[in-house]
């Protein structure tokens, strides 16, 4: 093993993700041959598993957590896998709903340090996924969700052989540099989760993307089941919850209520119910577990109202910033819009603000670098907000300034959206968080 690997002694918590943060410096992406072999090393923990995988460019974590509440709602365990984590890194591990103890995460830690050796070293990812089976396995879930952290046919994640059923979100521009510049190529590495004989739930969108899903699941002898949102289903907006309806094979018409005021919800919860009646779990979930269970659903940093009047998204590439432009438009906000904006550089934020600006939807935007490495810096942002002068543009040197500032600009009728990056709904989680106590 390399000296910049070698073992630490690992006593606590706080030494297991210091560890696992510091994972990124010293490792290389491997190959899904080393993922497969260290699974067996493990004992292939995932073998018996009823996987459910989810991959796509924007929604796998809302899939993933509609699945999980109505399967819990219908009395179902359920191991849930997602990324990134918003605050606290054991957000992505939860069990039954509910994120695992600092215990629990340093116990499965240590299991998969204790089998490290030789020239092998999972990266940050293969680690925290190797650390999910492991958790689920003990636990003895009924269902195993996952979520693809980047990609699909080469993502850690699909190192698993066997699964009950994929799911593919919508797909657009996003990661480029890794899947490809082209929607096509990107749903071909999406559709790569895809499984000999296993059906594939998948977001009607875009012709190029429709055709390589039916193609890949065509070849592997797959059911292909589009998703498709019909224009009608809206019938009650109420800015706090929406109510849709669902049409099903077994139930008929099911009327379905979101606790999100995202209209982009409708497409997760949608496609996280059809695969659900895909996998014949409809008669064993009754239709009022159904609707209880899409109504419970949380999901942190999807057009979430963190205070009074003040709203985190999680849109972070062009598709995602149209879908929560929409929301915002009819949002009934009787006074102006604020906007706090900032993005990671490896994203096509030149694009994304176009989108934001030439909306009209906001009277003032806030703009700030990220406190990570991967930041767009501010002067790249300045340089891509001058040509657009259609609203108040204010510049800080951090996130947490801007915030402060923009809260004060903020009228008792406005609204502040905050969006652009996971990261900075994270930043500013945990800045509350602190100021809090």
């Amino acid at each position: 093993m390399d000296k910049a690997v070698e073992k630490r002694e690992i006593k606590n918590y706080e030494q297991a993700v210091e560890y696992i943060l510091d994972v990124p410096k010293f490792t290389k992406k491997n190959d899904m041959s080393d993922t497969k072999r260290f699974l067996k090393k493990l004992k292939n923990p995932e073998k018996d598993m009823k996987i459910i995988h989810i991959a796509g460019t924007n929604g796998k974590g809302s899939v993933c957590a509609y699945l999980c509440s109505v399967l819990k709602e219908a009395g179902f365990l359920t191991g849930m896998f997602t990324s990134p984590h918003l605050v606290d890194i054991r957000e992505r591990f939860r069990i039954g709903g509910e994120m695992i103890s600092e215990e629990q995460f340093l116990q499965v830690f240590l299991q998969v340090y204790e089998n490290i050796d030789g020239d092998y070293h999972p990266t940050f990812f293969e680690y925290l996924f190797f650390m999910a089976i492991l958790l689920f396995k003990k636990a003895k879930v009924d269902y195993c969700i996952l979520e693809t952290g980047l990609g699909g046919r080469l993502d850690a994640t699909n190192a698993v052989e066997k699964k009950e059923i994929s799911i593919i979100t919508e797909i657009g521009f996003d990661h480029m540099e890794y899947l490809g510049s082209t929607l096509t190529e990107i749903a071909g590495e999406k559709a790569g989760i895809i499984k000999e004989n296993t059906p594939v739930v998948y977001m009607a969108g875009k012709p190029e993307v429709n055709d390589v899903i039916k193609k890949v699941a065509a070849e592997k002898g797959s059911a292909a089941i589009p998703v498709a949102i019909e224009r009608d289903a809206i019938y009650k907006n109420t800015n706090k919850s929406i109510d849709f309806s669902f049409h099903s094979r077994y139930y008929g018409y099911i009327e379905l209520s979101l606790q999100s005021s995202a209209l982009y919800q409708i497409e997760n919860a949608t496609l996280a119910v059809t695969a659900l009646e895909a996998l014949g779990l409809f008669g064993v979930i009754t239709k009022e577990q159904l609707v209880e269970g899409i109504r419970k659903t949380v999901w942190e940093g999807r057009m979430e109202e963190i205070a009074p009047g003040i709203f985190v998204d999680g849109a972070h590439n062009e598709d995602g910033i149209e879908a929560f432009l929409h929301t915002v438009s009819q949002d009934g906000c009787e006074g102006k819009r604020l906007l706090l904006f900032s993005v990671v550089h490896d994203k096509r934020f030149e694009t994304m603000v176009e989108e934001l600006t030439k909306s009209g939807l906001f009277s003032v935007i806030g703009v700030a670098p990220l406190a990570n490495s991967r930041a767009a810096t501010l002067e790249e942002l300045e340089t891509i907000f001058e040509p657009y002068k259609n609203s108040d543009n204010f510049f800080y040197e951090t996130v947490e300034e801007a915030f402060e500032k923009m809260q004060l600009l903020k009228g008792e009728n406005d609204r502040l959206y905050i969006a652009g990056s996971l990261y900075l709904v994270g930043q500013i989680k945990a800045y509350r968080k602190v100021k809090s106590r």
